[in-house]
């Protein structure tokens, strides 16, 4: 199966991968102005997320991502993620490094990270509302946790979309992603990763480590920020994207 996506304009290639809160929806501010900016842009949607249905038989969103690469045709891409799908891209640049030009990570996760104690009680706490019945809760619990303090009522009310839909969806699931062993010393792709200052501290420490694991790394820590910066002040996002994006300007595919 193709996970569903969407593609538009011509370029360099550039795929959008969203975080576990949202889904492909969470990129609407970046859409049009990376495609204005001349490059062929995709988001799609994980398995049990926005318009893609839960999976039938083990899976992993890392082999979806790059399936939908080949669908495509697209030999090289950089690629852009967000949390969960930021630790997607990272897996993708470990087992196929040749195919990714450049890494944009947003709070990411990473590969066989342990999550701290706090994170763990966050966890532990949505589980227990999901148990109970108490999706709303739980719906809140995400939003309150996930987005920074500059986050308006309308991206709070977007990412509670999003967030809720997931969960409707994903009560009937039976299958979960795999989560491949990869050996990130073998990205070669030049890597910014933004952290926010009011996200949970795995995802800062991560992102600050990331410069000592990955060859061509640099950290940026967003003082404003908190797990969510592309949605919270998404001008400023796109524009520190597009920074990146174009210091390198691969062939079009």
């Amino acid at each position: 199966m193709i996970i569903s996506h969407d593609v538009a304009g011509s370029g360099p290639a550039v795929v959008l991968l969203h975080s576990s809160v949202c889904d492909r929806r969470m990129w609407d501010a970046q859409w049009q102005p990376l495609i204005d900016a001349g490059y062929r842009v995709v988001r799609c949607d994980f398995r049990g997320f926005g318009d893609t249905p839960l999976a039938d038989g083990p899976y992993s969103d890392t082999g979806d991502v790059l399936a939908l690469l080949d669908h495509l045709g697209i030999g090289t891409a950089a690629l852009v993620g967000a949390s969960h799908g930021g630790r997607i891209a990272l897996t993708a640049a470990a087992l196929r490094p040749e195919a990714v030009t450049r890494l944009a990570l947003l709070g990411a996760g990473i590969p066989g990270h342990r999550p701290s104690d706090t994170l763990r009680a966050f966890g532990g706490r949505e589980d227990e509302l999901i148990e109970a019945g108490e999706i709303d809760a739980a719906v809140e619990l995400n939003v309150e946790s996930w987005l920074g303090p500059e986050a308006d009522e309308q991206t709070r009310a977007h990412v509670r979309r999003m967030q809720r839909h997931a969960f409707d969806v994903q009560m009937e699931a039976k299958f979960g992603s795999d989560r491949e062993d990869v050996d990130l010393g073998r990205i070669t792709a030049p890597t910014l990763a933004l952290a926010g200052a009011h996200d949970f501290q795995d995802f800062r420490d991560i992102a600050a480590t990331l410069p000592t694991l990955l060859p061509d790394a640099r950290h940026q820590e967003l003082p404003w920020a908190g797990h969510l910066p592309s949605l919270e002040r998404p001008a400023e996002t796109t524009a520190l994207l597009l920074a990146f994006l174009g210091e390198s300007a691969p062939a079009a595919q």
